[in-house]
C-alpha cells in the first residue's frame, strides 16, 4: 500500500512540475485597454485557454466583438513546427504551425496555399502573469497589418 501511495505522490509532483514548465498553460483574458488593433477591429473581449496536450498544447479561444458577433477557434498542436488543423464555427480555418523559441516564447505561423499569411509571436512575462501576442498578417490587398494583444492570466 505504501508503494502505491508513493507512486501516486511521485506522479502528482511530476504532473505539477510539467504544468509549471509551460507558462502558456491556463486561462488568459484580453486587456483591451493595453492592446493595439487596427481601427475598428478590436474585440470587446477575448479569452484564451491552453492545456497540456502531449508535447504541445490544446488551444481554445472565444471572442466577442463590439458589434455583438462572436467567434471561436480550437486546435491541438505540438511545438514541433508541424501543421495542425484549426477549427472554428464555420469549420476548418487556416492551419497553424507552432514552434517553441524558448521557455517563454512561441511562434505560431498560419498558412494558405502553402504560403505563410500570418505569424504570431507569443511571449509570457517572466512572472508568468502577462501574455503578449504580436500578430503580423497580410491583408486582402497585400499590405501588412499588426495587432498586439495583451492578456492577463486569470
Amino acid at each position: 500500500m505504501k508503494t502505491i501511495a508513493c507512486i501516486f505522490v511521485i506522479a502528482l509532483f511530476a504532473t505539477l512540475s510539467m504544468a509549471a514548465d509551460d507558462p502558456f498553460l491556463g486561462k488568459w483574458i484580453l486587456d483591451v485597454n493595453h492592446s493595439h488593433y487596427p481601427a475598428g477591429t478590436s474585440p470587446a473581449s477575448m479569452t484564451i485557454e491552453m492545456e497540456r496536450a502531449g508535447d504541445g498544447v490544446h488551444y481554445r479561444s472565444s471572442t466577442i466583438y463590439v458589434d455583438g458577433r462572436t467567434s471561436y477557434a480550437e486546435y491541438t498542436a505540438n511545438y514541433d513546427g508541424n501543421q495542425s488543423i484549426v477549427m472554428g464555427q464555420r469549420g476548418m480555418m487556416l492551419p497553424v504551425f507552432l514552434k517553441r523559441i524558448d521557455s517563454h516564447t512561441v511562434l505560431a505561423s498560419y498558412t494558405r496555399n502553402l504560403q505563410i499569411v500570418a505569424t504570431s509571436r507569443r511571449v509570457v512575462s517572466a512572472d508568468g502573469l502577462r501574455l503578449t501576442i504580436t500578430t503580423i498578417s497580410k491583408t486582402a490587398s497585400g499590405t501588412t497589418s499588426t495587432t498586439i494583444g495583451v492578456y492577463h492570466k486569470e
